[in-house]
C-alpha cells in the first residue's frame, strides 16, 4: 500500500506496503517516496519538472488525478480465493475477539504464518498458492489488521499478539495440535518467536523468521514516525493505493500487490476516500517491546530455526555468533526488498519446504526412517 519502501527495507516492518521495518539501512532524503501525484498512468508523458503538484504527504491531501481505465486494469485487486481454499473466522471463546484466517492445502504440517506491522495474511497468498501442494498454510489476520475485529485493535503489545495466537491455534485445533512451522515477516516475525519461545505448543517442529533482525530493528525506530507522516494518506480508490506501493517501491510484485493491498486499506466516508486499515502511528509505544531481546529469543527457541534475509549486513552481534555456533540456518534472499514473501513468493515458498524436507517434518511430526510411528516433541 502506500509505501515508504525503500526507506524502511529494515527488519521492522510495519506497514504493508509502508514497511516499518527494514533491514539495515538508515532513511535518507534520497530515499522519500515520489508523492502520489507524481506517479504516471502507463504510457502516459511526463510533466514539466517545473510544473507544481499538490503535495500527498499532507493530511487533507487526496490524489486529485483520476486513473486511466488503462491503469485501474493493470492494477485492479485480485480475490483470495485463487491462492488460498478457505477463509474462516476464528472466535476466540469468552472474548469479543474474532480473528480471520486464510487456509490452503491438505496435507502435511501446517505453515502458520504471521504478517508484519501494515500488511495482512494475504501478504502470504502467492507462496501459499505454491505451499499449499505440500502442506496445509494457515495465515492469519493479527489484531488490528485485515478483517480481524477485537474488543481493542489498538493493542498490538507483543505480550497481547503473541496471546492472540496462541489463542488461534488452541482454537482451531484443540489438543489435538498438528505438527506446526511457524513463520513470520517482520513484526510478525517477533510474534512467531515469542510464541516458539512460551513452549506452549509440544508439536512446534519449526520457526522461520522474515527479515527481522533485532539490532537494525531497534536502530530504525527513530525514523519510524516520520517515515509514517511522509506517507500518502488518502487514495481515490484501491487502485491507485496497489499502484502506489509497487511504484513507490515497498512491493515489487504487482500481482502480490493486487491481493496484499486492499485489505490493509478501510474507506473514509467523511473524506470519500480509502485510507489505512491500522494506524500504526497510533501504536508507538509498543515498538520497542516487539524487537527488544529478540536475537536472545530466538536464539533460545528449542525448535529448528531459519532466518530469511534480504541482505547481508543485518545481523546483529548475538545473531553472528549464534550462525557461526550452528544455531540456526540463514539464507539470503537476493533481489528483492523487506517482503520476501511478496517480491519473490516462488522462492520464498521453496525456502519453506526445503525447510520441511530438511527437517523431515510430517503432519504429526519429525518422521523418524524406520520407525512406524513419528516422534513428537
Amino acid at each position: 500500500m502506500p509505501s515508504f519502501a525503500s526507506p524502511l527495507d529494515t527488519p521492522f516492518s510495519i506497514l504493508p506496503q509502508t514497511v516499518l521495518l527494514l533491514p539495515a539501512q538508515a532513511p535518507t532524503a534520497s530515499m522519500e517516496p515520489a508523492p502520489l501525484s507524481s506517479l504516471q498512468e502507463d504510457g502516459e508523458p511526463e510533466e514539466s519538472p517545473s510544473s507544481p503538484s499538490p503535495s500527498a504527504f499532507s493530511a487533507d491531501a487526496v490524489p486529485p488525478r483520476p486513473a486511466t481505465h488503462r491503469s485501474l486494469h493493470k492494477y485492479e485487486p485480485l480475490d483470495w480465493s485463487a491462492y488460498f481454499d478457505e477463509e474462516r473466522p476464528v472466535v476466540i471463546p469468552d472474548t469479543e475477539d474474532v480473528f480471520n484466517v486464510y487456509m490452503a492445502g491438505s496435507e502435511g504440517p501446517v505453515v502458520f504464518c504471521l504478517h508484519g506491522g501494515g500488511y495482512s495474511g494475504l501478504s502470504f497468498a502467492l507462496a501459499a498458492n505454491r505451499i499449499k501442494e505440500k502442506s496445509h498454510v494457515v495465515a492469519m489476520d493479527l489484531r488490528g489488521h485485515g478483517k480481524s475485529t477485537t474488543s481493542d485493535d489498538l493493542d498490538l503489545s507483543i505480550e497481547t499478539l503473541t496471546n492472540d495466537v496462541i489463542s488461534v491455534i488452541r482454537t482451531m485445533y484443540g489438543d489435538s495440535t498438528p505438527a506446526i512451522i511457524l513463520v513470520g515477516h517482520s513484526m510478525g516475525g517477533s510474534v512467531a518467536v515469542h510464541v516458539a519461545a512460551r513452549k506452549v505448543f509440544r508439536n512446534l517442529h519449526g520457526l522461520v523468521v522474515v527479515d527481522v533482525v533485532e539490532g537494525t530493528a531497534m536502530a530504525s525506530l527513530v525514523h519510524m514516525q516520520k517515515i509514517l507522516a511522509n506517507r500518502a494518506h488518502h487514495f481515490p480508490n484501491i487502485e491507485k493505493a496497489i499502484e502506489w506501493s509497487v511504484k513507490g517501491g515497498s512491493l515489487r510484485n504487482i500481482e502480490s500487490a493486487r491481493i496484499s493491498v486492499p485489505p490493509t486499506l478501510k474507506y473514509d466516508e467523511s473524506r470519500e476516500c480509502y485510507t489505512y486499515r491500522t494506524p500504526l502511528e497510533k501504536t508507538e509505544k509498543y515498538w520497542k517491546g516487539w524487537y527488544e531481546g529478540l536475537s536472545d529469543k530466538f536464539l533460545s527457541c528449542p525448535v529448528q530455526k531459519i532466518l530469511l534475509l534480504a541482505g547481508t549486513d543485518r545481523l546483529d552481534r548475538a545473531l553472528t555468533i549464534g550462525q557461526m555456533q550452528g544455531k540456526f540456518q540463514m539464507v539470503v534472499v537476493r533481489h528483492t526488498g523487506h517482503a520476501i514473501q511478496e517480491d519473490v513468493p516462488e522462492e520464498f515458498a521453496s525456502h519453506i519446504l526445503t525447510f520441511i524436507s530438511r527437517n523431515k517434518i510430517g503432519p504429526n511430526g519429525v518422521e523418524i526412517p524406520g520407525l512406524a510411528k513419528t516422534w513428537q516433541h
